[in-house]
């Protein structure tokens, strides 16, 4: 399996602490041990790097992108393609731009769930959102 996670449950994972690290933290190893993929998009990883170039973080930064050039987890592309979709998810769904260009990444590469902790995007019929609780 493949699952493409949102911007939010890597932010989770690195930046937080409490029940919400937990979860992402807790997922992320059942993905592990299932062996499934994660697959995450530029979007993601520009999402991410904001906040740690901000603040000059550069471990932050460093083990981030040592987890994006991790085995199981695919940087998959911003096509063309991608952009189309999203486009076609916006307007049927009202959805911000950033969350329909994930959703399109995700179906575009052909991933099996969407793990996000956003409850709107659970509407979204084109691939199975998980939600992070």
């Amino acid at each position: 399996m493949l699952v493409y996670c949102d911007s939010v449950i890597l932010m989770y994972f690195f930046d937080h602490t409490g029940p919400l690290n937990v979860s992402a933290t807790d997922r992320l190893a059942a993905l592990a041990a299932a062996k499934d993929g994660i697959a995450v998009s530029d979007l993601v990883r520009l999402e991410y790097r904001v906040k740690p170039l901000k603040n000059c973080d550069n471990l932050k930064l460093t083990l981030f992108d040592a987890f994006c050039g991790r085995p199981d987890v695919e940087v998959v592309p911003i096509t063309t393609a991608v952009f189309d979709r999203a486009t076609v998810i916006r307007a049927a769904n009202n959805f911000k731009l950033a969350d329909s260009l994930h959703l399109a990444a995700a179906v575009e590469a052909g991933c099996d769930r969407f793990l996000t902790n956003d409850k709107r995007l659970l509407s979204f019929t084109g691939i199975p959102v998980e939600v992070l609780m």
